[in-house]
């Protein structure tokens, strides 16, 4: 029998989901000729950070020649300020880098990986990618449940992944509960904990996580630049971890996986207090706002420590989706996620805020002089 390429795929690949974006604004602006605002991707309303535009501009004339590939400077600030050593941050495209990373150093054949229900789609991704097996603990009241998820521990298990607060729920568990759980995970399992929201979690503290870390050697932190700093279109992110799993991590990652434009505007991103402090305030006002006018008219927002807002609207959730991007509104059906009714809205500015509630106001009225509306 003759053998194709396609034969030396693995099993364990053909059945993987490709990752979908969220529609991007100028497609829906081109195809639709209105103006849209996109409330899909829990991107920073208020744009990137001042001083990292300034510094970034100013390192792209030297886009010839190769950026600094062991991201010295980056990861030497990052260690003064969570008090690590610079062997223990690893520098990574966003965090999806260092999530698939991990799953790779880790798991093979033979052995697990965990993680939650209605949660991050590429943790499930990175652990079927390593040829292990994904096991997934049920959900509670749309939050991990970190109790469920140390019942199904097994000797196979070698990698769990969460994420505080959880996408796309919005949920968080805090410092009592993890630290419970922690207790429950044998040494030999790594804990991967997803902080991509921290920053937006006000009523949690920021270093609590570092200072678990501290304590246990099979923790695995990781951080982004792609939401507070508003710098996800230059891909950047770290971990803090271990310095002999960083290393086996080190040795699979790209050559120069980060640019030097994308560096130096993290590094400056860190000094803008201004510019974080804005965001947090800004978002966590708008975020009542928003959650406050959708329960208005008539949903049921789940409580959210993030930027966007979580909510069941029942079976016509992709309906209701398109019928807002009729309107400019983008915002995310969340089937792919494993909740068929429900769909994630990110917290915009104001104005952005103010047209995603009219829209949505104005969809019900359509829908329920046709209808077609269901219980909420």
């Amino acid at each position: 029998m003759t053998r194709t390429i396609e034969d030396l795929i693995p099993d364990y690949l053909r059945g993987l989901p490709v990752y979908v974006p969220g529609k991007p604004i100028e497609e829906v602006e081109r195809e639709l000729k209105i103006h849209a605002v996109k409330l899909a991707s829990n991107e920073n309303p208020l744009g990137p950070s001042p001083k990292g535009i300034a510094a970034a501009k100013a390192v792209l004339a030297d886009a010839n020649r190769y950026p600094d590939g062991g991201t010295h400077a980056l990861r030497q600030t990052l260690a003064e300020r969570h008090g690590v050593s610079p062997d223990e941050l690893f520098i990574g495209l966003g965090s999806s880098e260092l999530i698939d990373l991990a799953a790779r150093v880790l798991l093979r054949a033979g052995l697990q990986g965990l993680t939650s229900e209605g949660t991050y789609a590429p943790f499930s991704v990175a652990i079927r990618a390593s040829g292990a097996e994904l096991v997934r603990a049920p959900q509670r009241e749309f939050a991990f449940d970190l109790k469920a998820m140390a019942k199904v521990i097994t000797p196979k298990t070698a990698v769990i992944y969460l994420a505080n607060p959880n996408n796309p729920t919005g949920s968080a568990f805090g410092r009592e509960e993890f630290e419970e759980f922690l207790v429950a995970v044998p040494d030999g399992v790594l804990v991967v904990l997803d902080e991509a929201y921290i920053h937006y979690a006000v009523s949690m503290a920021l270093r609590d996580s570092v200072e678990a870390y501290r304590q246990r050697k099979n923790l695995l932190i990781l951080r982004t630049f792609s939401k507070v700093y508003g710098l996800a279109g230059l891909r950047i992110g770290y971990a803090i971890g271990r310095p002999e799993l960083l290393a086996a991590m080190n040795k699979l990652r790209t050559p120069f996986n980060t640019s030097g434009v994308a560096q130096a505007a993290a590094l400056a991103a860190l000094d803008d207090t201004e510019h974080v402090t804005r965001c947090i305030e800004t978002n966590a006002a708008e975020r009542k706002r928003l959650s406050e006018g959708l329960a208005k008219l008539g949903f049921r927002p789940v409580p959210s420590e993030a930027n966007f807002v979580f909510m069941v609207v029942g079976p016509d959730a992709k309906a209701l989706s398109d019928d807002l991007l009729q309107m400019g509104v983008i915002v995310r059906p969340l089937g792919w996620m494993g909740f068929q009714e429900a769909i994630r809205i990110s917290v915009g500015t104001a104005e952005e805020n103010d047209k995603c509630l009219s829209s949505m106001a104005r969809v019900i009225l359509k829908r329920a002089g046709k209808g077609e509306l269901a219980a909420r």
